[in-house]
């Protein structure tokens, strides 16, 4: 197997700790991610799956257990070095894909880019651009979010979340808002992203058929993995 760039090991996540209202959500969590897999996280509503993705984006810190991204144990570092590992190694794409409504589709994607570097340079436009290129709306450089369809703005968050070429993306539900054949769309780019460049990718989904598509299906239920099968 390739090279991990994601361990979990016996990780926990409680909300309201000490007090009486104390609850825990995950339940001891060991989960590994090679490099360039591309795998479906599946689950009932309720079962944790946002959270065992914020989890694993260091959006929300594990109350107990190991994080671990390209062997760096996230549950060591500071609140300036999760910012930093964040940036340098995850990409996120959501079911709603909060572009930001005044930048250009070209400037959306060259965002985590110029937070990375400070400012902008001419390389990360290129970059973009090429970006745009690949998810067919090089046409679409200059237009805002309004000016594009749903799919449209999912491919260009998609593009975003490629920019600063990460080994792991995190897809939350990001056919959820589209219908069935754009979201087949937005699934088969995805996976070329995936084939072509190497980067792993993580999606939670409610469609059976997209999981199935996947390199292998991590079910959850009440915070625990119930199966892992390829």
């Amino acid at each position: 197997m390739s090279a991990g760039v994601l361990s979990l090991a016996d990780v926990h996540k409680s909300y309201n700790v000490g007090t009486p209202v104390e609850a825990e959500v995950l339940h001891g969590i060991h989960l590994e991610l090679a490099a360039g897999e591309f795998v479906a996280l599946v689950g009932p509503s309720g079962s944790g799956k946002s959270t065992l993705l914020n989890v694993i984006g260091l959006l929300e810190r594990p109350t107990s257990g190991r994080v671990s991204i390209q062997s760096e144990d996230a549950t060591a570092l500071d609140d300036a070095g999760l910012t930093r590992l964040r940036g340098r190694s995850l990409g996120f794409v959501f079911q709603f894909h909060h572009l930001i409504p005044a930048f250009t589709a070209l400037e959306n994607v060259m965002m985590p880019l110029v937070i990375e570097r400070g400012r902008p340079d001419p390389e990360m436009r290129e970059r973009a651009m090429g970006l745009l290129d690949a998810v067919g709306l090089s046409a679409a450089a200059g237009k805002k979010p309004a000016q594009l369809s749903g799919g449209m703005q999912q491919r260009v968050a998609i593009a975003r979340a490629l920019a600063v070429r990460p080994p792991l993306v995190l897809a939350d539900e990001p056919t959820g808002n589209l219908d069935t054949h754009t979201g087949d769309e937005v699934f088969a780019l995805m996976r070329r992203f995936n084939e072509q460049h190497g980067s792993a990718f993580l999606i939670v989904t409610h469609d059976p058929r997209l999981a199935a598509r996947c390199d292998r299906k991590i079910e959850l239920v009440d915070g625990t993995i119930v199966g892992n099968a390829r």
